[in-house]
């Protein structure tokens, strides 16, 4: 490992344990004594701080991906783009973040984790900057793009550095539940940030947010956290990265566009075996390379695998589930941006409590009873919604199914991170984190997609059978198009026939969220059948021995 740092370890510290008994020096590189220090040792000591300040920049990242979802009408009324516009302003972001994150995850294990990191500020901060001022929107467009370039650098930084940071297993599983709750609270907090910023100022506000904790965490940055990186002697493998980019951004394109029908029927699933084709070639060269941008073998660990397919489950239904919740808090209960987010709050807090609980529960339990029960709390939680929601607001159902949604989803996500992160050597911290951020954006874009799409449907095939006496056919065929619409033509007719066509299309939600909300228990349950099966009994793993 090549380090950078003006510090020496403390007299008589001693070497933490881990990773099969190897000492932390070890593991994480050595200094002679006449060098000038031992850098990770600094790392280490100051790791507390270091993941207050990783957390922030998560924090960020993650809120950007969900800001707009009641930014979004403030936003068009101001830059007035059309439907499909505001589509792609909602999924560029991730849309360009899902294939660069595996080239700057491991461009950071290759030339410097905290380089990587500081540049994805920079990025972040300019590209906040310019969509907040965004004259029109096919530049708010492109801004948000180079927003998302800017959150692919800091997010695999930020798994990487913390797991360089606590090399000890049982502060490291601590660590990635302050971690985890922050990447899965940050969806929830966006809607909440975006609409209390919107009420409070505008939507510009939503980005401008951004700058001055950008501007603070550089010095930070340099400050707390050494260099670090683990060359392997090798090029750092520049047509593997397009590979992956080209095979990712596909794949992502087919989950994001293909909903939205028209030419994006033909286009998406292209777009989608394409990417897969790709990414069979990617596979195949990391085979033949002597050291591979990406260790191909590690999703051959059951351990793994399952862990990365525990993320992607998760944020399915978290990003899904929660666009869906932001549109029924505002259209179905009529509540406003601000008061509809601090429903929210009931899954934050919930998100942040359960990342605290669960670093004694690893302590306590093995990774796999710890997911199955996570995963099973949120079935349970997501079956009583589908069952008892309806278009009046009842905080008693309401209140507990979010604290058990955010408890559920945190307590697993931080099992299924800890796992993945333990089954990767060292050197391929970057790697894997990417692996996993990958999984986070890919899980949020099916999570709009599978589930937003079968909401939509339900809701479409349920309007016409209702029945709406005086609301005239053009105004019907709107509302089909989504309780957005509804609302809009509602507003142009006025009286007793706006009433009616409110309250069908309402009901036509509530059962479209319904059928989300089922699919999503199923989900649940299989995947906690599925993890009690595959998941390894023990907590160790090759990599990682607590």
């Amino acid at each position: 490992m090549t380090v950078e740092s003006d510090f020496s370890p403390s007299p008589g510290e001693p070497a933490d344990r881990d990773d099969g008994g190897m000492s932390q020096q070890a593991q994480l590189g050595s200094a002679a004594p006449d060098e000038p220090g031992a850098p990770m040792s600094t790392l280490v000591r100051r790791r507390w701080a270091v993941l207050a300040i990783l957390c922030t920049s998560l924090l960020l990242v993650s809120i950007d991906a969900t800001v707009l979802h009641m930014a979004l009408p403030a936003l068009s009324a101001d830059l007035h783009p059309t439907a499909t516009e505001q589509l792609w302003i909602i999924a560029i972001y991730s849309l360009l973040a899902a294939p660069l994150l595996l080239a700057f995850g491991t461009l950071g294990d290759y030339f410097g984790r905290r380089r990587i990191l500081v540049i994805g500020y920079v990025v972040f901060g300019l590209a906040s900057l310019a969509v907040a001022f965004a004259p029109n929107v096919p530049v708010l467009i492109a801004s948000r793009a180079l927003l998302g370039a800017g959150g692919a650098m800091i997010m695999p930084a930020t798994l990487s550095i913390l797991r360089q940071a606590f090399p000890d297993r049982d502060e490291r599983r601590t660590a990635i539940g302050v971690w985890s709750g922050i990447a899965g609270s940050g969806a929830v907090l966006g809607p909440l940030l975006g609409g209390f910023l919107v009420e409070t100022f505008s939507w510009h506000a939503a980005f401008l947010i951004n700058v001055p904790v950008m501007v603070v965490a550089l010095p930070l940055t340099y400050w707390l956290i050494p260099e670090s990186s683990d060359p392997p002697g090798e090029r750092w493998d520049l047509t593997s990265a397009v590979l992956a980019a080209i095979g990712v951004l596909g794949v992502a394109f087919a989950i994001k566009q293909t909903s939205h029908g028209g030419i994006m029927y033909v286009a998406g699933p292209v777009a989608g075996v394409l990417g897969l084709a790709v990414l069979v070639a990617f596979v195949r060269r990391q085979r033949r390379l002597r050291v591979p941008l990406l260790d191909v073998s590690l999703f051959r660990r059951r351990t793994f695998s399952v862990a990365v397919a525990s993320v992607l489950l998760v944020m399915i239904s978290l990003v899904g589930l929660g666009l869906l919740f932001a549109q029924y808090l505002q259209l179905v209960l009529a509540l406003e941006p601000m008061a509809a987010a601090l429903r929210l709050l009931f899954v934050m807090v919930a998100a942040v409590a359960g990342s605290l609980l669960a670093g004694p529960l690893l302590r306590r339990f093995d990774n796999r009873a710890v997911t199955v029960w996570g995963f099973a709390l949120v079935a349970a939680a997501l079956g009583a919604a589908a069952l008892w929601l309806t278009t009046v607001e009842n905080l008693w159902l309401l209140g507990p199914v979010l604290v058990a949604v955010g408890a559920g989803v945190s307590v697993a996500l931080t099992a299924a991170s800890d796992a993945l992160l333990a089954s990767a050597p060292a050197e391929q911290a970057g790697a894997a984190s990417a692996v996993e951020e990958t999984a986070y954006e890919l899980g949020a874009g099916l999570g709009v997609a599978v589930l937003g799409s079968v909401a939509a449907g339900v809701y479409a095939a349920t309007l016409p059978t209702l029945p709406a006496p005086g609301v005239p056919e053009e105004a019907l065929r709107q509302a089909q198009l989504g309780l957005t619409e509804a609302t809009g033509a509602a507003s142009h007719l006025g009286g007793q026939a706006a009433q009616t066509l409110l309250t069908v299309a309402r009901d036509s939600f509530v059962e479209g969220l319904s059928f989300a909300l089922a699919a999503g228990f199923c989900a649940f349950v299989i995947a906690a059948i599925a993890a009690a099966k595959l998941m390894p009994r023990s907590g160790g793993v090759p990599h990682d021995h607590a």
